[in-house]
C-alpha cells in the first residue's frame, strides 16, 4: 500500500471526529465540511513522519481551522438577523433498539448547547468543545490559542459557566422527551392555554429563526405564559407535523404538500420543555436533507 493509500485510508477513519469537532465548533454544517476538507488538504502538504498520533494531530488541524473561521466570522459581523440559529442535524426516522444507533444518538449536541456555544468568544468556544468534548489536554489548547495551559484551562472554566447558566440539560430518555413534545402539541392544537403551561418550564426560551425570507417570523420569547400564548397558533400547523429528531433529541417536522415549512427543536429537562428552536427560514429547509 502506497503512502497516499495509507493516509487516505486513516484520514477517512477520523473524518466522522473531525466532522463532530468541526460542527460543534462552528454550528454550520456546510462550514464543517469545509473545515475537514481543508483539514485533508493541509495532511497532504505534510510530511507526517514526525507525527506520533495522527489522530490527535488531526485533531488539532481541523479545530485551528475551525478557530480561523470563527475569527473571521467575528470580524465580519456578517450576520445582520437577530436571531439566526445553528444548522440541525434532522433525522426523519425514529431510534430503535440497534445499540450502534443508540451510540451515535447518544453523542449528539443539542440546538440549544449550539446556540450558548455561538454566544462564546472563540478561544473560548474551542477550549470548551476540545476539552470537555473530546478531551483534548489544556497543553494542547493552549498551544492552540497562544496561551499558556493554565490559561486555557480559564479559558474553558469561563465557557463552562455560560453553558451551565444558560443551556438546559437535556433529559436522556427519548421516551420522555417524547412524551412532554407530544402533549406540547396537543394542548396547541386543542387551544388548551393552562396544558400549554403545564408542560413548559417557567424559564422556556422559544427562539424562531425565519431568515430574510420571513424575518417577521425571527423572534426570542420568553416565560411560559408568554411562549404559551405563541404557541397556541401552532395548532393549525399540527394536522402537518411529524415526530423527527433534530439533533439526536425530540423534534417535529412540519410540511404541506411536500415542503416543509419548518422544523422545532425540543429541550426537555425534568418532563418539562425548557427551549425550543424554530427554523423556518426556506432557505436553510430546502437545504436540508429531510427526504430519508
Amino acid at each position: 500500500m502506497g503512502e497516499d493509500t495509507w493516509l487516505a485510508e486513516r484520514f477517512e477513519q477520523q473524518r466522522p471526529q473531525l466532522r463532530a469537532v468541526a460542527y460543534r465548533m462552528l454550528g454550520s454544517l456546510s462550514e464543517a465540511e469545509d473545515a475537514v476538507q481543508e483539514t485533508w488538504l493541509r495532511l497532504a502538504r505534510t510530511d507526517t513522519a514526525g507525527v506520533d498520533n495522527l489522530a490527535a494531530w488531526l485533531t488539532t488541524v481541523v479545530a485551528r481551522v475551525c478557530l480561523n473561521t470563527l475569527r473571521a466570522r467575528a470580524a465580519r459581523r456578517e450576520d445582520p438577523l437577530d436571531v439566526r440559529l445553528p444548522d440541525p442535524v434532522v433525522d426523519v426516522a425514529e431510534p430503535d433498539a440497534d445499540p450502534a444507533r443508540a451510540a451515535v444518538l447518544a453523542d449528539s449536541v443539542g440546538l440549544a448547547l449550539l446556540v450558548v456555544l455561538d454566544t462564546l468568544a472563540p478561544a473560548e468556544r474551542l477550549a470548551f468543545v476540545l476539552h470537555d468534548m473530546f478531551g483534548v489536554p489544556f497543553e494542547e489548547i493552549g498551544a492552540l490559542v497562544d496561551r499558556s495551559p493554565a490559561a486555557a484551562r480559564q479559558l474553558a472554566s469561563r465557557a463552562r459557566r455560560r453553558v451551565r447558566g444558560q443551556a438546559p440539560a437535556p433529559d436522556p430518555d427519548l421516551t420522555r422527551q417524547r412524551e412532554a413534545v407530544d402533549a406540547f402539541l396537543a394542548a396547541a392544537r386543542e387551544g388548551d392555554f393552562d396544558g400549554l403551561v403545564a408542560v413548559l418550564h417557567p424559564d422556556v426560551v422559544l427562539r424562531s429563526d425565519g431568515g430574510t425570507a420571513r424575518a417577521r417570523h425571527s423572534t426570542v420569547l420568553t416565560g411560559a405564559r408568554v411562549v404559551a400564548a405563541q404557541a397556541t397558533t401552532f395548532g393549525r400547523f399540527s394536522p402537518f407535523a411529524r415526530p423527527v429528531l433534530v439533533n439526536g433529541a425530540a423534534g417535529v417536522l412540519v410540511s404541506a404538500a411536500g415542503r416543509p415549512l419548518s422544523v422545532m427543536a425540543f429541550t426537555v429537562t425534568d418532563g418539562r420543555i425548557a427551549a425550543i428552536d424554530v427554523i423556518a427560514d426556506p432557505e436553510r429547509l430546502a437545504a436540508l436533507d429531510l427526504d430519508h
